[in-house]
């Protein structure tokens, strides 16, 4: 039998921890026979959330941690600070090679620090971006960076088409992976200093299937696979994108209530209009992975349900059995000893 996947769970981070942070580990216990979890955090809490649930014990470890890093705290400070805290512990699980893979839907910015500090990034590797997926109307496309590197240079955003490319290829399958870059228009010559230099790099790259640059508006067409940025703009691309679909959602909801005919014509419609905001639903997609690392990281939202961390959690496997980690390495050494 092939060994299992190790994940250590933050189980203290987040909005709705432990209980829906709990929940979603069971179920992916469930779902996957590939998975070991440790769960850390407060040992008689966790426990106790666990006691509700019918599990194999020889796949579920409670790792005790005594502090919690609050979502407000420095992040830096608080890494340092906060050695027994759920964050810091589950890291080095990772670090120290007892696990694969860590998930919390705890402080990114706590998140981002330790993976950088503890995690480490692969040798080469100059800046590890985060990579949420998002979806479009062609499936999904990794938007990459979102938050980890708000002042990147040129080389950073080439090193993130070439992981990006690797994780699409791999982990979702797509055959040469599309690549472009986040600017206020399709010309070459527009943008600001950073994508007007970047720009002929990633053109001149064979490795990359650069399309070119990409405008806001298109993203949500699926014009590439992997949507290149520095952290500024992708954050404000994902929050942008999240806030306008809960919105229209709740515009299609009271439209669909505001008299006899449209409650009529929404009981019609209720199970296609379901399947397809399905498809919208950026929970069944996971959390974002911070690529780039010697283990593997991901973030969740805050507010991640059960379904969320499920998902992180499986996603997981995926990332450990396809070796993401060392497939990205040799793209990046590879790229180097070409470009020396």
């Amino acid at each position: 039998m092939a060994e299992l996947v190790r994940v250590a769970l933050d189980a203290m981070g987040g909005d709705n921890a432990p209980y829906e942070i709990v929940k979603g580990a069971m179920e992916a216990l469930n779902e996957s026979d590939r998975l070991k979890i440790f769960l850390v955090g407060k040992e008689d809490i966790v426990k106790a959330e666990l006691s509700k649930y019918t599990y194999d014990p020889e796949r579920v470890e409670v790792v005790n941690a005594d502090e919690v890093i609050e979502m407000a705290e420095p992040p830096v400070l608080a890494i340092r600070k906060k050695r027994e805290s759920s964050i810091v512990k589950a890291m080095y699980l990772v670090k120290h090679g007892e696990c694969d893979a860590y998930v919390s839907a705890g402080s990114t910015g706590a998140t981002l620090v330790g993976g950088q500090l503890i995690v480490g990034r692969i040798k080469g590797v100059e800046r590890a971006p985060l990579a949420p997926l998002i979806p479009t109307e062609n499936g999904v496309s990794l938007l990459i960076d979102c938050g980890a590197n708000v002042d990147a240079r040129p080389s950073h955003l080439v090193q993130f088409a070439r992981m990006g490319s690797v994780y699409m290829e791999n982990v979702y399958g797509v055959k040469n992976p599309r690549v472009g870059i986040v600017n206020i228009g399709a010309e070459e010559e527009k943008g600001n200093a950073l994508v007007k230099e970047t720009f002929p790099m990633l053109k001149n790259c064979p490795d990359i299937n650069f399309i070119g640059s990409v405008e806001a508006r298109d993203i949500p067409s699926g014009v590439c696979d992997v949507i290149v940025c520095e952290a500024f703009t992708g954050n404000v691309i994902l929050k942008m994108y999240e806030g306008v679909a809960k919105t229209l959602l709740k515009v299609v909801k009271k439209g669909l209530m505001s008299n006899l005919k449209a409650k009529i014509g929404g009981l019609l419609i209720k199970s296609t209009l379901k399947d397809v905001l399905k498809d919208y639903d950026t929970e069944q997609y996971g959390g974002a992975p911070m690529l780039g690392l010697q283990g593997l990281v991901v973030k969740t939202h805050g507010s991640a349900k059960a379904v969320e961390v499920k998902n992180s959690i499986l996603q997981c496997v995926t990332f450990t059995e396809q070796n993401i980690a060392e497939k990205i390495k040799a793209a990046v050494v590879d790229s180097q000893v070409d470009a020396g």
